[in-house]
């Protein structure tokens, strides 16, 4: 059976191949994309659920954790609009955004935690400065409410 075998690995090795070419697709194009983008939210909300807030903020936080992925990385507000967790800037964890704006005046973080009261997760639309390219670009941020927080990543279009 040696044979059987071979050939079932060899499945198995184009399987994984071709996972791989849908998941860096988005590589090609240099961004993150939407489902990498929801299962990392999932991943972070469970990661902070497991490990507690504080060991949670900071593994988000840090620039070598694993909430990091390309241009995609993990934020986490209070309601109130206070940084918890910024995988991109950790100087805005401690501050309170809630009147910050974008390009187009729209108030993105009040309209975040407003959105995060009304459902426990959600799509976000508006403009935001690319991590890898320093452009201000479309953003479409993909959020769950957790406990007294919402817990966010986002992709550029």
């Amino acid at each position: 059976m040696p044979h059987a075998r071979t050939f079932r690995t060899r499945l198995i090795l184009a399987a994984l191949f071709t996972a791989l070419g849908t998941t860096t697709a988005g590589a090609a194009d240099g961004g993150a994309t939407p489902d990498q983008a929801i299962a990392m939210v999932k991943k972070g909300v469970a990661f902070i659920k497991a490990n507690g807030k504080d060991k949670g903020y900071a593994e988000i936080t840090s620039k070598t954790g694993q909430f990091r992925y390309q241009d995609l990385y993990l934020v986490v507000y209070g309601l109130d609009g206070t940084v918890h967790a910024h995988g991109a800037n950790e100087k805005q964890v401690g501050r309170n955004l809630i009147e910050l704006k974008d390009i187009d005046g729209k108030a993105f973080v009040k309209e975040r935690v407003d959105m995060a009261k009304a459902k426990p997760t959600f799509w976000q639309d508006y403009k935001f400065t690319n991590p890898e390219n320093k452009k201000i670009e479309p953003k479409s941020m993909y959020c769950e409410r957790l406990e007294e927080t919402v817990v966010c990543g986002g992709i550029y279009k």
